[in-house]
C-alpha cells in the first residue's frame, strides 16, 4: 500500500475521531499533506478516496480550487483589458500576476473566499457532510490555503479536507508547494508530509 493511502487512511481515521469532539474552540480542518510531485497520482487517487468516504458514511462535497479560480477569472469584469495587456507585455509576470491576485483577493475577502463560505454554509445545513477541497496548487502564485483558512475560521461546521501539495516543517507548520516560505499559521490537524 503506497504512503499516500496510509496517509489517507489515517486521514480518514482522524476525520471520524473529531466527531467525537466537545470542545467549542475545535474546527474540523484537515490537510493530508503530500509531495509536490504527487500531484498527479493524488488526483488519479481522489476518486477512490471520495468514494471510500462515501461508503464511510460521508456526502462529500468535491471544491476543486482550479475550477473557481478559472471561473472568477472568466467572469472577470477586465478580462479583456487583461489580455489586451498581456498581448502588449506577454512576459510582464509580476503584473499580470498582481492583477489576477486582485481579481481572487480583496480587503474583505474575495471571491473565492465568498465561493468557499457560501459551500461551507450549505454543506453545514446536510447530515454527514464533508467538503473535499482540491487542486490547491492552482493558487500559485496567487495566495496561500492558509490566509483563506484563518479569515473562514468560525464557519467550518462540517469536516473540511484540503488536498495539500507540499511539505511538513513541524506540528502546524507546512510549506505551501514545498518552496514557499514555512507557515505556522494553520490552525488544523495535518496529516502526511
Amino acid at each position: 500500500m503506497s504512503s499516500l493511502t496510509n496517509n489517507f487512511n489515517e486521514l480518514l481515521n482522524r476525520v471520524g475521531d473529531g466527531r467525537e469532539f466537545s470542545q467549542a474552540s475545535f474546527e474540523p480542518i484537515y490537510y493530508l499533506v503530500f509531495r509536490p510531485r504527487e500531484i498527479l497520482e493524488v488526483k488519479r487517487l481522489t476518486p477512490s478516496w471520495v468514494a471510500k468516504l462515501r461508503d464511510t458514511g460521508y456526502e462529500v462535497t468535491q471544491f476543486s480550487i482550479a475550477t473557481e479560480i478559472e471561473e472568477i477569472f472568466n467572469a472577470a469584469k477586465l478580462r479583456k483589458i487583461w489580455l489586451a495587456a498581456d498581448k502588449k507585455a506577454p512576459l510582464d509576470w509580476d503584473k499580470t500576476n498582481a492583477s489576477l491576485t486582485n481579481a481572487l483577493v480583496k480587503e474583505d475577502g474575495g471571491p473565492l473566499q465568498e465561493r468557499l463560505e457560501t459551500v461551507l454554509e450549505e454543506i453545514s445545513k446536510k447530515d454527514n457532510a464533508l467538503l473535499l477541497v482540491t487542486d490547491l496548487e492552482a493558487l500559485h502564485p496567487y495566495l496561500r490555503i492558509g490566509s483563506l483558512e484563518g479569515r473562514l475560521y468560525g464557519k467550518f461546521q462540517t469536516p473540511t479536507v484540503f488536498l495539500y501539495p507540499g511539505e511538513r516543517t513541524g506540528k502546524t507548520r507546512l510549506k505551501f508547494l514545498g518552496f514557499y516560505p514555512e507557515d505556522g499559521n494553520y490552525r488544523s490537524v495535518h496529516v502526511g508530509g
